[in-house]
């Protein structure tokens, strides 16, 4: 006898399996924004007088990047595993990563022009790593305009996966390596003091936050990809019929 409460062909060890990362998303990032508002903060210098805008920001903001990067690693593996076999269903997941990349990556920059203003009294300063995630955005939005501008479902597979492909690496090269090449940065992740706001630098009280924030926002985007994929995948099999 079916159980109706499941999908079909779904049982009880199935759904858990299927859903337990997705419960867990949901009750870390709860427990972030809400505790997010409410930890002691530490005193640190160099990072305005708004607190929210400035420190509050990193349970949120450094999230959404981990998550683009994710999301970006995650299209370049499809990216080749397409190239490898030639095979529909590792184009689409590579996409459909790749868009889900690029929303949180604006998600990212919106949520830094914040702390941004908070920190130096703009939206914008002229810094490598900042204008480094603007160029790496505008390359994978050149992406999806390449994929839209080829008709052909094979041709367009193809040329977009190559392109992929160049597009991380130069991501990588804008994000990373070329910031850490220069030896005055703005960004406080980038300039390697002691007060800088990283990871390790945090207090107790707010790696009780970050760390759980970022395994939430990580799974959320694997989730929403998943959703994407699923979407996309029907749409395909409608177009075929």
């Amino acid at each position: 006898m079916t159980n109706n409460k499941y999908p079909s062909g779904m049982n009880v060890r199935t759904f858990i399996k299927e859903s337990w990362w997705k419960a867990l998303s949901g009750i870390l990032l709860i427990y972030a924004v809400i505790y997010g508002f409410f930890v002691p903060l530490p005193e640190m210098s160099g990072m305005g007088s708004n607190l929210f805008n400035t420190m509050r920001n990193l349970f949120y903001h450094v999230g959404m990047w981990f998550t683009m990067l994710a999301m970006f690693i995650t299209s370049f593996v499809f990216s080749i595993r397409y190239l490898s076999g030639f095979r529909t269903k590792y184009d689409t997941r590579s996409v459909e990563a790749a868009n889900t990349g690029l929303l949180f990556g604006i998600l990212g920059i919106l949520t830094g022009m914040i702390w941004a203003k908070s920190t130096w009294g703009a939206f914008w300063v002229r810094d490598p790593k900042l204008d480094g995630a603007a160029v790496g955005i505008f390359i994978y939005l050149a992406y999806l305009i390449l994929r839209g501008s080829i008709e052909n479902l094979d041709k367009r597979a193809k040329v977009s996966a190559v392109y992929n492909i160049f597009a991380f690496v130069m991501l990588i090269v804008f994000l990373i390596i070329l910031p850490r090449m220069q030896k005055s940065l703005a960004h406080p992740a980038g300039k390697g003091e002691e007060n800088a706001v990283l990871p390790m630098n945090l207090d107790q009280n707010m790696r009780y936050v970050f760390y759980p924030a970022m395994v939430g926002w990580v799974l959320l985007g694997f989730w929403i990809w998943r959703i994407r994929v699923r979407i996309r995948e029907i749409e395909l099999t409608t177009y075929d019929l």
